[in-house]
């Protein structure tokens, strides 16, 4: 499975590095830029005109746009404005000569990308575009997941993902959802198995009534029989009045029974007899409650070995034995992580009140690469983490720490400590002069984003240049 999925990445690599269209009016030019895109194994298309390219870019298109700002008919802003609207995150660089740098500010804060000043070094113009190129990625990236998101939506909880496994695990819990017979989830820590429960309930014709988790290996075995079946006024010490149990309280609905390997035995006995009679006894009276309800049981251990041990009744795992439901581990579906990354992080930004900075390429290959021992509560921490805190944030994930050498300024800095943030900035500043160009280059930020964030700390080049 890694290695399928390398050579997707592999391969989605490849085509988003060969897609970049460039337009110019001058047939040398055009012929430099095809040699230099080439030798750096670059898929360039060149144009003479804009009108040649434009009918084949569209909103989900996978390149970048190179284009003079000087052309007869139609000129670099046009273009660029024209594929604005097109999409306004379709990242368009402009070729300008000295002359045109005025012009050209005054277009990156209309939006464009990038502006490359002519004469330029192949260095410098293959880094622009495959900077243009990776961002244009995550883009469309963040884009599809969302949209997909979305298609997945809908009020109450969701399995989401498109593995073969999780596409099974969907038709499955369809075809049980009104069924009146118990069930039980198989699963390890952390892979969703309430979730999947409470997906049963809220999708079934139950879901007007109540939804009762307890989990058997949290309560303490001297309460959870009082617990589960109730007790009335004086049945033991402390019990001051009567009251309802877990059992009762759902009645209508579903009781979802978590870890239901810790149950102590002897109270096994008791629950055998209430899924078989669905009648329960509160502690110290002999009345039998008449119940409607459907038990969701779950269990990250084998519960035939654990019989087969004596820890576990044998007759009520035949009774729970009905219909059952494996829940796959997150690394038996990895496909469906970065979607799943997706979701947790833009629940916790909007709970938090939080930018979600998109991830790098390389983060994305580190979460992929991950054994994820935790399943997916493990990943959702991690997406909740991340919205916080940002690259501070400390991760169990080889690979993850590398990115930081390479992320622009926004990335770096995603804790919004913007005191921070304006300090480096300034700091720059000073010692470059104001020289916008050498602090763009330290920093390894895009020259739109240096604008953005002078402008949003109110700072000036020209009070610190000589």
């Amino acid at each position: 499975m890694e290695s399928s999925l390398n050579n997707y990445y592999s391969s989605s690599l490849s085509e988003i590095f060969n897609q970049i269209f460039f337009i110019d009016d001058d047939e040398d030019i055009r012929v430099v830029v095809e040699q230099t895109l080439t030798l750096a194994d670059m898929n360039v298309r060149c144009f003479a005109t804009a009108q040649e390219c434009l009918s084949l870019v569209h909103e989900n298109w996978h390149g970048v746009i190179v284009t003079d700002l000087h052309m007869p008919n139609m000129d670099g802003m046009t273009v660029f404005r024209h594929l604005n609207q097109l999409d306004s995150e379709l990242p368009v660089i402009l070729l300008t000569g000295h002359g045109d740098v005025s012009t050209a500010v005054e277009a990156i804060r209309a939006g464009v990308y990038d502006y490359i000043e002519k004469p330029f070094t192949q260095t410098h113009f293959v880094e622009v575009i495959r900077r243009a190129l990776e961002k244009r990625s995550l883009t469309l990236e963040n884009r599809a997941l969302r949209e997909e998101i979305s298609a997945q939506g809908g009020p109450g909880p969701r399995i989401l993902g498109n593995t073969p496994v999780i596409k099974q695990l969907r038709r499955l819990v369809q075809q049980v959802l009104d069924a009146p017979a118990d069930i039980l989830l198989q699963g390890e820590t952390g892979c969703g198995k309430e979730l999947i429960a409470r997906f049963l309930h809220e999708h079934s014709v139950r879901q007007a009534h109540p939804f009762v988790a307890i989990n058997c290996g949290a309560l303490p075995e001297a309460l959870i029989e009082s617990e589960l079946f109730g007790h009335i006024q004086g049945a033991f010490t402390g019990a001051n009045k009567s009251r309802k149990g877990k059992f009762e309280y759902a009645n209508g609905g579903t009781l979802f029974l978590d870890e239901i390997e810790s149950m102590p035995v002897n109270l096994q006995v008791k629950l055998l007899r209430v899924l078989e009679e669905r009648h329960v006894e509160r502690l110290g009276t002999n009345e039998l409650i008449p119940i409607d309800i459907r038990v969701i049981a779950a269990t990250k251990e084998d519960l035939k070995k654990r019989s087969d041990e004596g820890a576990f009744r044998l007759d009520l795992y035949y009774r729970l034995n009905v219909l059952i439901i494996n829940i796959p581990p997150l690394r038996d579906r990895k496909e469906d992580i970065l979607l799943l990354f997706q979701h947790f992080s833009s629940i916790a930004g909007s709970r938090y009140g939080q930018e979600v900075i998109p991830l790098s390429l390389a983060q994305r290959q580190a979460l992929l690469n991950h054994d994820w021992p935790g399943n997916v509560r493990e990943l959702r921490n991690i997406a909740e983490r991340y919205v916080l805190l940002g690259e501070s944030a400390e991760f169990d994930i080889d690979g993850w720490s590398t990115v930081s050498s390479c992320s622009t300024i926004t990335e770096k800095l995603t804790s919004k400590v913007e005191a921070y943030e304006r300090a480096l900035l300034e700091d720059a500043l000073i010692r470059h002069e104001g020289r916008l160009k050498t602090v763009m280059d330290e920093l390894g930020i895009a020259r739109k984003t240096l604008y953005d964030k002078l402008k949003k700390y109110s700072l000036n080049r020209t009070d610190y240049s000589l």
